[in-house]
């Protein structure tokens, strides 16, 4: 770290894989860099001392010198300021980087400290995953929506059973896409989700919900919930979702005129996290599906599952900080367990959970 005499970062911040800059706030100079940050930006320390922030400012960024240094300036008033910005490398590569700006006092003179990570790679994948969720929600959901208009069409006019049993095939098929972009808008729900849009509420009550709903729905099917323990947890509607499609795939895959579900609510003997368990006594559950939920390495074009339910609950479930577990028996009969930290009851009890904002 070659930098003025007078005005340096300590010695450990070259250890850091992050990098870090030590900047004037007034003027937007930077007096001193750890080496991780020279090699980010592509310039030696003594190069940035000496260029303004223009230089290593992307050209089409709406991001101006003068946004940066009142940025500057008001971390060293003490509130420290997060952004995202485009740097210009030497090389004239354009990289995305994530800064953190904070105060720092050194000899009784304010400087600020830049923290700056590379998130280029982050920001690209979330673009592409956004085109991906655009695709499959609206594009795919809107083809899938035609084809089932066709194949009806094609049923009314024609004369010839094949051709209407090929038409109904169609049309089947068609409903399949239209439902697998109903579960990947549910899993985009999910990982959005916040602490704001969550809710605590006693376990219990929210399964109960959720059960009711699902009677109604196939009266035949009988599904006893016991308690345990009165347990809380954080639910939104991720967490109805996924136990929605848990009851629902219990129900659907029975092979009985009457299927039997018994869902437990209680604390976990080995963890103390509020376990909800959904058996069943249908047929084990395909290795398929499960070796794509969880290994990904077992995943192939030939050997992955052919849903995405299961998928959808090990994601809702996972935004809430929790884990599922599928247990099978030999012969017959599923166990699927969701695990959620819990929580302390509210002073507020709420009846249901918040609704997301519709597209």
């Amino acid at each position: 770290m070659s930098v003025q005499a007078d005005v340096r970062l300590p010695s450990s911040y070259e250890r850091l894989h992050t990098g870090v800059i030590l900047y004037e706030p007034t003027s937007g100079r930077i007096l001193d860099a750890n080496r991780r940050l020279e090699s980010l930006f592509g310039y030696s320390i003594d190069e940035l001392q000496e260029i303004p922030i223009d230089r290593y400012s992307a050209n089409t960024s709406s991001f101006s010198e003068a946004d940066f240094v009142d940025r500057l300036c008001t971390s060293a008033e003490g509130t420290p300021q997060q952004f995202r910005w485009r740097v210009k490398r030497a090389d004239g590569e354009l990289i995305w980087v994530q800064i953190y700006l904070s105060a720092q006092t050194i000899d009784d003179r304010t400087y600020v400290c830049a923290e700056v990570r590379d998130v280029t790679e982050y920001y690209n994948t979330s673009h592409r995953e956004e085109l991906f969720w655009r695709i499959l929600r609206h594009d795919l959901r809107n083809g899938a929506n035609t084809l089932i208009g066709y194949s009806e069409e094609i049923k009314r006019l024609t004369e010839s059973d094949r051709v209407h049993n090929a038409a109904e095939m169609s049309k089947c098929e068609a409903m399949e896409l239209a439902a697998i972009t109903d579960s990947v808008k549910r899993i985009q729900q999910a990982v959005n989700q916040t602490d704001v849009d969550r809710i605590c509420r006693e376990a219990s009550d929210t399964v109960r919900e959720v059960v009711d709903e699902l009677g109604d729905e196939y009266p035949s099917a009988t599904i006893a919930l016991e308690e345990q323990k009165r347990m809380w947890i954080q639910v939104d509607t991720a967490f109805e979702y996924a136990l929605s499609e848990a009851l629902e795939n219990a129900v659907i895959h029975s092979d009985g005129v009457s299927p039997e579900i018994t869902v437990e609510v209680g604390p976990s003997p080995n963890t103390g996290r509020v376990e909800i368990s959904i058996t069943d006594s249908n047929p084990p559950i395909p290795d398929a599906e499960l070796d794509s939920l969880f290994d990904r390495a077992e995943v192939s074009s030939v050997s992955h599952g052919s849903g995405v339910g299961l998928f959808v609950m090990k994601w809702c479930i996972e935004s809430l900080g929790g884990e599922i577990t599928i247990d099978r028996h030999s012969s017959r009969g599923n166990a699927v367990s969701f695990y959620l930290p819990p929580k302390e009851p509210p002073e507020q009890s709420y009846s249901t959970p918040p609704t997301p904002e519709s597209d």
